[in-house]
């Protein structure tokens, strides 16, 4: 499977199955696209005489006959390679995937359900999760942590994101469970990596000093710029919170020296020039970040819609460029969402599963029960089980370790499906009622930010050559 597009300047040509990405002159590009007119050529009979004098009688009327013929050979030099052309080796391995042995490897423990800020967006209803506000006890995440262990097989890394509503509202029990969780590694030979997601409102110097001795990672929900935030983001009285956590998130991110951390705000239709809090975020010195899309349903007047996806791929398109200026300049930074890796990337069942949602990643409610993720709690159709038995209802894994971008139409022949790994199957759950589609509108803006990522890792490689050459 071949794409190809333009961006910013560069002719770009993935070969999908073998994850190549190719920067080439106009003419290689116009040829590949005409070689993959219909069908794509098969990479044992594309040196065919046939196959060059019908390429060069489509290109001749703009291109040299001879340049053609070069071209022709590069190309097919590339698929001898294996670089272009080259045959999908993933579907035929599927069932070995999918019969696999998963070992839990990952919770989110829902250590509040309950939250001090009343986000308008928020698809936990401001912690309460379709149920009741609740905190999660010691006894449960203790039990919730030895069923980790127990469920892990010879897996040694395990990870707990103490999340919420806002998790920092119980936070004496999380420091409780990171203390149980330390004892546990020398019993068992494990080690927890532990994260927390916090909106900043109760976060303090001793806070801050704990999280930097023992959380792995730290996510800070800020959306941007004051008008964006305040106005989704706001306390109950509807006052702003962006003066009151800024100042502590900018403390949090130098003392952690901007690293192992992420400033994570959601864009909706209020800002879709949401490019601009990506770079506020950088002008107040965060080197970190992520803006997603919100996601709603379109009777939500903040819901992102179909005719909102060219102003979306504009801002995408803009930020990369502006991105890559920054970084010239020496004042680069990282979005999470144009990190990709182009020489190793995730494992074979990451690439086709995607997160482990259902599998190695289950979410606990405050009173112990088990579920597919934090998207699906609260959906009685998705309860698992509990941490004092355990799975109960083994078939939802099955059904999630059976969910694929080949089972998925929409992903099948989709470039960007190596990358995504088929999208948020609750996302696809809450707009087509299954697990096996995908919601559309993600897909065109998930599409656009693997192109842009890859034009700039095309970029940096070209300003890296241009700096070795000089």
């Amino acid at each position: 499977m071949i794409h190809q597009y333009r961006n910013n300047g560069y002719n770009i040509v993935l070969d999908v199955n073998s994850g190549a990405v190719h920067v080439v002159d106009d003419l290689c590009y116009d040829a590949i696209a005409k070689l993959t007119e219909g069908q794509e050529p098969d990479p044992a009979t594309l040196e065919d005489p046939q196959t060059e004098e019908a390429l060069v009688e489509a290109l001749k009327d703009r291109y040299e006959a001879s340049e053609i013929r070069e071209a022709w050979e590069d190309i097919c030099e590339l698929a001898q390679q294996g670089r272009l052309f080259t045959e999908d080796v993933y579907e035929p391995v599927l069932a070995q995937v999918k019969e696999r042995k998963t070992v839990v490897k990952a919770l989110c423990l829902h250590i509040a359900h309950d939250c001090n800020l009343a986000c308008r967006y928020c698809f936990a209803e401001e912690g309460e999760y379709h149920g009741r506000r609740a905190l999660m006890s010691y006894e449960v995440g203790r039990k919730a942590l030895d069923f980790l262990i127990a469920s892990s097989g010879n897996r040694r890394n395990l990870e707990v994101d103490f999340f919420g509503g806002e998790p920092l509202m119980n936070w004496q029990v999380v420091k409780d469970l990171v203390a149980y969780g330390r004892e546990q590694e020398k019993l068992h030979d494990k080690h927890f990596r532990f994260t927390v997601t916090t909106n900043g409102v109760l976060l303090n110097d001793e806070i801050q000093d704990f999280i930097n001795r023992e959380m792995d990672n730290v996510v800070l929900s800020l959306d941007g710029r004051r008008e964006i935030n305040d106005r989704m983001r706001p306390f109950r009285n509807g006052k702003g919170s962006y003066d009151l956590i800024v100042p502590k998130f900018q403390k949090l991110a130098d003392s952690r020296n901007q690293e192992r951390y992420y400033v994570r705000g959601t864009f909706t239709r209020n800002n879709l020039d949401f490019s601009n809090d990506v770079l506020h975020f950088a002008d107040l010195g965060f080197k970190q970040m992520s803006i997603e899309p919100v996601v709603g349903d379109e009777t939500d007047p903040y819901a992102i819609r179909e005719e909102d996806l060219p102003k979306i791929c504009e801002e995408y398109d803009r930020l990369a460029k502006i991105m890559l200026e920054r970084e010239k300049e020496g004042k680069g930074f990282n979005f999470f969402h144009f990190m990709i890796d182009l020489e190793g990337g995730p494992c074979l069942s990451k690439r086709l599963s995607g997160c482990g949602s259902g599998t190695e990643y289950l979410a606990v409610t405050p009173w112990g029960d088990l579920y597919p993720c934090h998207q699906f709690v609260g959906k009685e159709e998705f309860l698992m089980g509990n941490v004092d038995e355990g799975i109960t209802r083994p078939e939802i894994a099955d059904e999630f370790r059976g969910c694929n971008v080949y089972t998925k139409e929409k992903c099948r022949n989709c470039f960007a499906k190596f990358y995504c790994s088929g999208g948020c199957m609750a996302n696809s759950y809450n707009f087509h009622g299954t697990i096996q589609d995908a919601y559309d509108i993600g897909c065109e803006m998930q599409r656009k930010r693997v192109e842009c990522a890859i034009m700039m890792k095309a970029a940096l490689a070209d300003a890296a050559a241009g700096e070795e050459q000089a």
